[in-house]
């Protein structure tokens, strides 16, 4: 089962999403969070680095959520979320 103790978080400027990270016991695997996605769960946020980062904050739990039901163990090393998976 994955879990998301860390809540360290940054913002990818080459990708435009929030990347974030969930372990699998010792296992440690990438999430990244594209713009789109998060202006589907937060619209009102604005479109640069801090308001993309305040939306992933304030919907952390959803996100996770939604991370949890992708992710496939020993599958890969990173995992996308978009606009889809919400």
């Amino acid at each position: 089962m994955i879990e998301f103790p860390n809540f360290s978080r940054s913002y990818d400027r080459t990708r435009r999403a929030v990347r974030f990270w969930g372990y699998d016991s010792a296992m440690e695997a990438s999430f990244f969070i594209d713009e789109g996605a998060l202006r589907r769960i937060q619209p009102d946020a604005r479109p640069d680095e801090s308001g993309f980062l305040t939306a992933f904050d304030t919907n952390r739990d959803r996100i996770c959520a939604a991370a949890a039901r992708l992710y496939v163990r020993g599958s890969r090393g990173s995992y996308d979320l978009v606009a889809a998976n919400f």
